[in-house]
């Protein structure tokens, strides 16, 4: 029940990442939430808009898993979409922000972690 809930929050948590880089990017809030100019918005869209379709996929995963129930046949699924955003979230923490550690890296352990106690 842990694992399944951190792993639709997670899941949650990457439809308002594709929301943000797909549709609102260029809004001042975004911009102030990835630390961006409105020149380097406008310059990058198509490049956030495509990162966030992937977002998109890992939160179709994440809910796929969660709907196949993470202590079951959905198991293998969570455990492999939720490590897909751990190593994202390792990655943007060592290339990006290191903010990124706690917002997508740290949620993603700790699912795996629930996930894998099947908790």
């Amino acid at each position: 029940m842990i694992g399944a809930t951190l792993t639709a929050a997670i899941g949650a948590l990457h439809v308002y990442i594709l929301v943000l880089e797909m549709f609102r990017w260029e809004h001042p809030r975004t911009r102030r939430a990835f630390g961006t100019t409105a020149d380097f918005a406008r310059a990058t869209k198509v490049l956030a808009a495509n990162q966030g379709l992937y977002n998109g996929f890992l939160a179709a995963g994440l809910f796929w898993a969660v709907a196949e129930g993470t202590t079951a046949d959905g198991r293998p699924l969570a455990l492999f979409f939720l490590s897909c955003v751990l190593v994202a979230g390792l990655y943007g923490a060592a290339t990006a922000s290191r903010r990124i550690l706690f917002i997508q890296g740290l949620p993603a352990a700790l699912a795996l972690i629930a996930v894998g106690l099947r908790l």
